[in-house]
């Protein structure tokens, strides 16, 4: 009798998880963090429901923001607004100070994983195009926040959306409210 021969696993790229750093402490010894541009995307239902915007990453399918590298000639904000219409088709007022950051680890095509501080601007939605670059690669989902928290896998990312309130001086959004 011939042994069962196992089935191939189609090729994935690499998750990078917390069991890595166990596996080589170096990644952050020696490295030092990249620099993400993040939107919070969100809107108001009613008076007081706040709902953000959640899409899948493309390899691994998790909950995440829109986020990416810095754009050169752009700033942060712009950077994190361009990253939030790319991937998720939305457009809005953009905050141009970063509201908070949380890090991760990323998992680079050429195998390596670097960690990352992604740098959070809000982004009140005004408008969603039904065509954009990413559309049918990412899911994409409309939550609560507290839906949002338990959604996503980043811890500090999980802290800052469970609080997550955007406050309000006249009519023009201005980013969470300070818990604090």
């Amino acid at each position: 009798m011939k042994p069962e021969k196992k089935k191939r696993q189609p090729k994935t790229r690499k998750q990078a998880t917390i069991l890595q750093l166990a596996e080589a402490p170096q990644t952050l010894a020696f490295r030092s963090f990249r620099h993400q541009c993040g939107a919070i995307c969100f809107r108001l239902q009613g008076d007081v429901d706040v709902e953000v915007l959640l899409i899948t990453s493309r390899d691994t399918g998790r909950w995440i923001v829109p986020k990416g590298w810095p754009m050169k000639g752009k700033t942060s904000s712009q950077s994190a607004a361009i990253e939030a219409y790319e991937e998720a088709g939305v457009h809005g007022k953009i905050g141009k100070k970063p509201v908070g950051r949380y890090t991760y680890l990323k998992s680079l095509d050429n195998g390596d994983v670097v960690p990352c501080v992604v740098e959070l601007y809000t982004l009140a939605v005004t408008k969603t195009d039904e065509d954009f670059k990413e559309k049918g690669q990412r899911q994409s989902a409309w939550v609560a926040t507290d839906e949002a928290a338990r959604r996503v896998r980043e811890v500090e990312l999980k802290s800052f959306l469970a609080g997550f309130k955007p406050r309000k001086k006249g009519s023009r959004l201005l980013g969470p409210t300070s818990n604090n």
